[in-house]
């Protein structure tokens, strides 16, 4: 990726000598942060040099009567202005000098803070425009003006209040070795960033669990990224999450791909256990037979505050563990809970944010007695 603003702009900060060069810095990092857990060679899955956001969020910066694009400065020091960025997929990297002019030329940049972007592959997009005002019928109408002309769907927001032109998600398609899965994704909700890479971590994930049987448990399931797909290699799958919006998307997906062995429950780790072990009875559970499972394997997609001790000791419990994990930080101190009872067989690295410090990180782990 080649960007008029590296050295400037925030967004990138590992960028010297290109793409292979931080890839090669990262890998070399990881290596030996996990060396005393995983001397083995990581599986190493790359990006796309370019082009590979599928979701962004920008500055609106005015400066007299015009306004730009802007992100944060690399060292702090105010923001840069901008008016591309090679990192946003083609239909986001296409619409934003667009949309820009659209706003100047319906006058309705009046208190503009952000932009933010949410693609599909495919160039469906919503943008999200927030304000430091209240919006009137007047910006409703113009709004509906460009989302027309554009072909895009907007959302305007300010406090205690969204306004949806269309609809508020796009609809992913997404191939993961020989099959294909279709998600909607809903604005201001978590979403993978890069999809080519979220593919790769999804194929991965389903590899490490091609020989099991029975059921699967899943804790942060989110709106079924991993879920789903994992539902074709099990009978089986309960998936819990604390998060009611993330439920009920998975819920939709699951209907979406025509799948129907998942059960979905909103439910913290903590609350799960309890349920689990009859210390206390939920509401939420009544439905959900959970004698009827039989479950030797967990999965486990963690904030990047990681699992911490109480949900570590919880997931010791199952014999096969799979873990991505968006921080290696974390990972490295849920791996001195976990190396305790289990081992890990293999390791790979997830280029999901080039040119910066961050990546997924893939753990395969396996109680010691089954080793």
């Amino acid at each position: 990726m080649d960007c008029k603003y590296f050295g400037e702009c925030g967004a990138c900060r590992v960028y010297e000598h290109g793409y292979e060069a931080q890839l090669n810095e990262k890998v070399a990092l990881n290596k030996k942060r996990f060396a005393s857990y995983f001397s083995k060679d990581f599986s190493v899955y790359k990006s796309l040099d370019e082009h590979y956001r599928a979701r962004s969020e920008f500055k609106i910066w005015h400066k007299g009567n015009d306004i730009s694009y802007a992100m944060n400065h690399i060292d702090k020091k105010g923001v840069v202005l901008i008016d591309e960025c090679p990192q946003v997929n083609v239909f986001i990297d296409k619409l934003m000098p667009k949309l820009l002019a659209a706003i100047k030329e319906y006058d309705i940049g009046l208190k503009l803070f952000g932009a933010d972007f949410l693609s599909s592959s495919s160039g469906e997009i919503v943008v999200s425009l927030l304000y430091h005002r209240a919006l009137d019928e007047a910006w409703q109408e113009k709004a509906k003006e460009i989302a027309q002309k554009l072909g895009i769907y907007i959302i305007g927001r300010s406090r205690k209040q969204k306004i949806v032109i269309g609809q508020d998600y796009i609809t992913e398609t997404l191939h993961v070795n020989r099959d294909v899965y279709k998600f909607q994704y809903i604005e201001n909700s978590f979403t993978q960033p890069n999809p080519r890479v979220n593919e790769q971590m999804i194929a991965w994930a389903c590899d490490k669990f091609s020989d099991m049987q029975g059921d699967l448990l899943e804790l942060y399931c989110g709106a079924g990224n991993f879920t789903i797909p994992f539902a074709k290699k099990f009978n089986k799958v309960l998936a819990t999450e604390i998060s009611k919006s993330s439920i009920q998307a998975a819920k939709a997906n699951m209907q979406l791909n025509d799948v129907h062995n998942i059960e979905f429950v909103r439910m913290s780790v903590e609350e799960f256990v309890d349920a689990l072990e009859g210390v206390r009875e939920f509401r939420r559970m009544k439905d959900i037979d959970i004698k009827s499972y039989s479950i030797d394997s967990i999965f486990v997609d963690p904030p990047r505050s990681g699992m911490g001790e109480y949900s570590c000791r919880f997931a010791s419990r199952y014999r096969h563990i799979v873990y991505i994990s968006c921080n290696p930080e974390t990972l490295v101190e849920d791996l001195k809970i976990l190396s305790q009872t289990h081992v890990i067989t293999d390791m790979a690295l997830f280029d999901q944010f080039p040119y910066t410090n961050h990546v997924e990180m893939g753990v395969k782990l396996i109680r010691k007695e089954m080793k």
